[in-house]
């Protein structure tokens, strides 16, 4: 069983650029964009809280068994 990261799917739902999402949740761009590639191995829950406040979305809505 694996993890899949739906960040990607989040973002284009509420029209949320990379460079915007990585201002707003205070990490690098590069980071922001392994966890969106799902190249990422582990995930701050502080990192997924701050994702979930600045989507407006529920961990469950980002994360998902594959």
């Amino acid at each position: 069983m694996s993890i899949r990261i739906n960040l990607d799917v989040m973002m284009a739902k509420r029209k949320v650029s990379l460079n915007e999402l990585a201002d707003k949740v205070g990490i690098t761009q590069a980071n922001l964009s392994i966890l969106k590639n799902e190249k990422a191995k582990a995930i701050r829950f502080s990192t997924l809280e701050k994702l979930c406040e600045v989507l407006e979305c529920q961990p469950g809505d980002l994360l998902e068994n594959k």
